[in-house]
């Protein structure tokens, strides 16, 4: 129906004048009629809708995710005053496009954003555009603007290989001990489906142009209680993987110095104590900083810390003569779970998956991107896991770094590696919680600086205390990586999948969802219930 060239002059401008509704609907009507395709889309997207009237969290996601890529990172401010949000709003069709020479505030210093700049992060269809004078607040947290120029192919897979290859590395031959040989069938197998459920994000997001962050796809599949409960999955898998940096580098520090002990005021402080504390204290300026561009760009450097840490095990095994014994079980049922979380942990990146595919300049060859960064980390995983039980047997410790003779040179440079590296990631890793927790402090008699400031003392104080209370490095990697990694990995893109694309879907890879959340829930729920019972009779 072209309504256009049906009415008449004045009946047209009494139509031009009714409610957004109605002009929401006339706009739909005259895209079906120009093409069949874009009827289908529009349809889909007015039947996945939702109305939302208020501002939904988390608004800081995209950013402060994106400074773990660390490829191109922003600069960007923390913990700054309000910045004026006038001449920051957007039209429905600016929030689709990337334009160059745009100017872009990039203070990260807190919470409540506008419902102007609400927009540019999460999809115009899910969120109605709408000003609100009540939405201000002394907080200003502006989404991230695309970046002007894009990640190249190259830049992309080393970003995917970043978010996947880490401290995981280290742990993968006390895997073999728990679960024996045959657990690495269940390593590659981590790996395929892991690839596979990150192709299914690409999916989701490329269902509607307006889908850039994991958020973002909960709530286009569930409604805002999506986004919020993805969104809470995501923070406590980044802060746990905070509390493992710190039990990281205490361990690895107390290699180093073992006989360190302090007695004070009647309180006796082993060198495990001592050292977390250490570490905490090194890392706390770290999250205050105003600039965290630096950090993000030495976050890049995960990529050759694995690399180090992995020729470092060779070289004491080939060079340095500690030589390679065959030695282990076949399979350990009873342990097996174990060994899962630890791989399940290796393989979970997908928080970061969609801003990588966001920031591509070739978004279609993100599957390119996966599955080197897959292949690469799986080679690097089953090497070391390889490497390190043959070397070390069954006395192979949590952290394969703590196993190495301390007289080697290869063995100083592969510890203080462990120790180095998780500092410069830490204050990526916890800044993303901390803005979250920021956007829902209210506007009041704080300054947002100390605000932010307790925030975040705070946040790094209690990592601390949760990595004294537990402070077992593989088991709680197992608990992460059985719980929360497999959520974020195998699970919700699965449901996510199949809650936006159901229609379109073939029976086959309805059942190909089906079948993979039933392995992601069943590995789940088997390994964080051994996780969890190895860490209660360490504490027993």
């Amino acid at each position: 129906m072209k309504i256009d060239e049906d009415l008449g002059p004045d009946r047209e401008d009494q139509f031009q004048t009714d409610d957004e509704e109605n002009q929401g609907e006339r706009f739909c009507q005259s895209d079906s009629d120009s093409e069949s395709d874009s009827m289908d889309s529009s349809q889909y997207l007015s039947n996945n809708s939702f109305d939302v009237t208020t501002p939904s969290w988390p608004q800081s996601y995209r950013k402060s995710i994106d400074l773990l890529t660390g490829t191109t990172p922003p600069s960007v401010n923390i913990l700054k005053g309000t910045s004026s949000m006038a001449g920051k709003t957007s039209s429905l069709t600016s929030v689709y496009k990337r334009r160059q020479g745009s100017e872009v505030d990039s203070s990260l210093s807190s919470p409540f954003i506008s419902e102007q700049s609400l927009g540019k992060e999460v999809p115009s269809f899910i969120l109605p555009v709408k000003s609100s004078a009540s939405s201000h607040s002394r907080f200003s947290v502006n989404e991230l603007a695309p970046p002007d120029q894009k990640a190249s192919l190259a830049q992309s897979i080393l970003n995917g290989t970043n978010v996947l290859c880490g401290i995981g590395l280290l742990t993968m031959p006390y895997a073999i001990k728990e679960g024996g040989w045959l657990s690495l069938i269940i390593l590659s197998l981590f790996g395929v489906i892991c690839c596979y459920t990150g192709i299914l994000l690409k999916n989701c997001l490329e269902s509607s142009p307006g889908l850039q962050t994991y958020p973002d796809i909960g709530q286009a599949a569930f409604g805002v209680g999506g986004r919020l409960v993805i969104s809470m999955v995501l923070y406590v898998e980044l802060y746990a993987s905070c509390v493992e940096y710190v039990i990281m580098m205490s361990d690895n520090l107390s290699t180093l110095f073992p006989n360190m002990y302090m007695d004070f005021a009647g309180i006796h402080l082993d060198c495990h104590q001592i050292f977390s504390i250490t570490a905490t204290l090194i890392v706390l300026p770290t999250v205050w900083l105003r600039d965290l561009s630096l950090l993000s760009y030495l976050s890049v450097g995960g990529v050759v810390a694995s690399i180090i840490v992995a020729l470092c095990l060779l070289w004491t095994g080939v060079i340095d003569k500690i030589g390679f014994h065959p030695t282990g079980t076949a399979l350990d049922l009873a342990n097996l779970p174990v060994a899962i979380g630890i791989y399940g942990f290796g393989f979970s990146g997908h928080s970061v998956f969609p801003n990588i595919y966001s920031s591509m300049k070739e978004p279609s060859r993100f599957p390119t991107v996966l599955i080197t960064s897959f292949i690469f980390c799986w080679l690097m995983y089953t090497g070391a896991a390889i490497c390190g039980f043959l070397m070390f047997g069954n006395s192979i410790e949590s952290q394969y770094t703590l196993n190495m003779p301390a007289q080697f040179v290869s063995s100083k440079v592969a510890v203080w590696t462990a120790v180095v590296n998780p500092m410069t990631k830490y204050a990526l890793v916890m800044m993303p919680v901390a803005l979250s927790l920021e956007e829902l402090v209210p506007s009041g008699r704080f300054s947002s600086y100390g605000v932010s400031l307790i925030i975040r003392t705070i946040l790094v104080t209690s990592t601390l205390a949760v990595a004294l209370a537990v402070p077992f490095f593989g088991f709680v990697m197992a608990l992460i990586g059985s719980l929360l990694a497999m959520l974020v990995a195998v699970i919700f893109p699965c449901v996510c999948y199949l809650s936006i694309l159901h229609e379109r879907l073939t029976k086959l890879q309805i059942a190909a969802c089906l079948f993979t959340t039933g392995v992601g829930v069943l590995f789940a729920c088997v390994g964080t219930y051994s996780a969890i019972t190895r860490i209660a009779g360490k504490l027993g």
